[in-house]
């Protein structure tokens, strides 16, 4: 037990003391770039989707 509580307050003394925690604004634009991604990524990904659906639809006369 006693090596199990070391760990935790040791982990709890580097999260607190140690970690340099981003600033609420540093935390709204990574989330803001990771949305606007995701959206793009999703855009171009649909896209492919249906172009290939066409291109299939053309080749196997669907």
């Amino acid at each position: 037990m006693d090596k199990l509580s070391l760990y935790l307050r040791e982990s709890y003394d580097e999260l607190m003391h140690k970690v340099t925690w981003p600033s609420w604004a540093m935390l709204v634009d990574a989330a803001k770039i990771v949305l606007v991604s995701t959206v793009i990524i999703t855009a171009i990904i649909f896209l492919m989707d249906v172009v290939s659906n066409y291109i299939l639809q053309i080749v196997y006369g669907l």
